[in-house]
């Protein structure tokens, strides 16, 4: 499995191999062998704005967006490229202040939540959204411990 992360207009003093062990934690729990790649793009606000316009048609910034690298919405078969996951570093500044942890915790948040999505995971009902949160929390635990 392979995790590629670019940092585009932003700055950050979280640990890229952080951001990969989580991403790869989160690739094993998504039952994604071998071959499975996924790109991970950290960003400003107005870089995920534009593309939450362009591509959701939503006005501002969100915190993390995943496009999938299958066809027609897809989730793509594992042994391929997964797809693209973007976060908002400004997003997570803010969201990880208002939780109380640090910002690599909320960074790392956003990236399992994302590759969830990916691997066609949905949060849309509260039921799915609390299997999803549950999965999410057994995927941080194993990078930051029960208690980070």
């Amino acid at each position: 499995m392979r995790v590629h992360i670019v940092a585009s207009g932003v700055r950050h003093s979280i640990p890229l191999r952080l951001l990969r062990e989580a991403a790869l934690a989160a690739m094993r729990a998504a039952r994604c062998p071998g071959g499975a790649e996924v790109e991970v793009a950290l960003v400003d606000d107005a870089t995920i704005s534009r593309l939450n316009r362009r591509f959701l048609g939503h006005r501002g910034p969100t915190d993390v967006l995943a496009f999938p690298g299958g066809s027609r919405g897809e989730p793509a078969p594992c042994g391929t490229l997964l797809g693209e996951i973007v976060i908002s570093v400004e997003r997570a500044r803010a969201q990880a202040r208002d939780a109380g942890w640090p910002l690599r915790r909320e960074v790392a948040l956003l990236l399992v939540h994302g590759l969830f999505h990916l691997r066609g995971y949905d949060d849309h009902t509260p039921r799915e959204a609390g299997l999803m949160r549950a999965r999410e929390r057994r995927v941080l635990e194993k990078i930051f411990g029960s208690g980070g």
